[in-house]
């Protein structure tokens, strides 16, 4: 019995660790993400020449409007070509963004990535270019987008990630989807530079310079999530990841629960992947040269994500809370809940932090209520991840879900 007890505690110390260190530390970058994140505007900028690189998997039934919408930026159009990677799209897709003052690259592929359509497409474009931005086929930029990414690369950086935002809140999973990606802009994006750490990359609504980026993806090999391997091999060599709060990209959020499922599954198990990828050379790099960068990132890939963070902090703790209601005279019960309160009460307190004011609404109490869907399916999603980073898995867009 004192066995079982001493097991179970084990158990209880290693979990307490884990969330509790994960709770101070999305509380810490969420309290410093409140503040005010400026950007610099340089006097008589040069204008740098763009590619803006569309990489799309049957997305027929977006990628025209994308197209379009790409081409009406405030910035010089001699100074920027909007190219779509086009795999896999009808025919009559290819005829319609032909007829566009666009450039269109058809590839294809065995097993289609995005890193295989963007290596192919680099390699067949002009090496004029200065600067790649990389959207996904249902990303809409803001008219002033190109023009405050050039400003960050005149600011000196060559690795720039934009405020990506909702194009959609039309189902209680987009509004879901919404706010995660909102906490996730506030965690590992402002609040890192607000702290001099790099900002996360989210896969689109970023941009590199040219020939570096092209040289450092013909090294990226990934079937999913490869903005997470491009992202540590960028830190573990020092380049820093500027962040754009008021650069905007609209981007589509998932409307079903089964998207939901699958989206996530991809992420987490890329995670997964590279944190045993790269978590002794993050530690190396941490111990021996004083990368905080690169061992931050590498944390990131096995730090709990925000739903299943604040769904589990929750149960553990009303577990706690109901037991020792029922049995006042343990006082391990006591003892332990007065442990895992203040780790639930940082969590709670950095999702009100890290969740913009326009959510705050109705529309969203109403989302909250499929918020423990959205927990069951991730954390089953943990334990069906064998393989789901060796395939391609794509998530269509355009599609009415409702």
């Amino acid at each position: 019995m004192e066995l079982i007890q001493l097991i179970i505690h084990g158990f209880e110390i290693v979990f307490l660790v884990y969330f509790g260190f994960a709770a101070i530390y999305i509380f810490l970058f969420a309290f410093v993400g409140v503040f005010p994140l400026k950007a610099v505007v340089p006097k008589n900028p040069r204008k740098r020449k763009m590619a803006v690189l569309i990489p799309g998997y049957k997305e027929d039934a977006v990628i025209v409007e994308v197209a379009k919408d790409a081409l009406n930026q405030d910035y010089p159009e001699e100074k920027y070509d909007v190219v779509v990677i086009a795999d896999s799209f009808q025919q009559e897709t290819l005829d319609e963004l032909n007829s566009l003052p666009i450039k269109v690259v058809v590839v294809s592929f065995d097993v289609s990535t995005k890193s295989k359509a963007l290596n192919k497409a680099m390699a067949q474009l002009p090496g004029d270019y200065e600067v790649a931005v990389i959207l996904d086929a249902d990303n809409l930029m803001e008219k002033e987008f190109l023009t405050k990414i050039n400003h960050a690369f005149e600011n000196g950086f060559m690795v720039v990630q934009g405020h990506r935002v909702a194009k959609n809140t039309n189902t209680s999973f987009a509004v879901l989807d919404a706010i995660s990606e909102e906490v996730n802009n506030h965690i590992f994006r402002k609040g890192h530079r607000k702290l001099g750490l790099s900002s996360a990359l989210i896969g689109s609504g970023m941009a590199f310079d040219y020939h570096f980026f092209k040289k450092t993806m013909a090294n990226v090999k990934a079937i999913g999530g490869f903005d997470k391997e491009l992202e540590l091999k960028l830190l573990r060599d020092r380049n820093k990841i500027e962040y754009l709060h008021d650069a905007l990209v609209l981007d589509e959020k998932v409307q079903k629960s089964e998207v939901f499922a699958r989206q996530r599954k991809r992420w987490l198990s890329a995670q997964f992947v590279y944190f045993r990828r790269y978590f002794f050379s993050g530690l190396f790099h941490l111990l021996t040269k004083g990368n905080v960068d690169f061992f931050d990132k590498v944390y990131q890939m096995v730090s709990p994500p925000r739903v299943l963070l604040i769904g589990l902090v929750s149960i553990i703790t009303l577990v706690y809370v109901v037991l020792g209601v029922f049995f006042p005279d343990m006082d391990f019960l006591k003892y332990s809940m007065q442990q895992w309160l203040p780790v639930w009460a940082l969590v709670f307190i950095a999702f009100l932090l890290s969740i913009p004011g326009k959510f705050y609404s109705m529309q969203t109490l109403r989302a909250v209520l499929t918020l423990p869907k959205a927990f069951f399916l991730m954390f089953i999603s943990l334990f069906k991840l064998g393989g789901a980073n060796k395939k391609f898995i794509h998530t269509q867009h355009g599609i009415n879900e409702n």
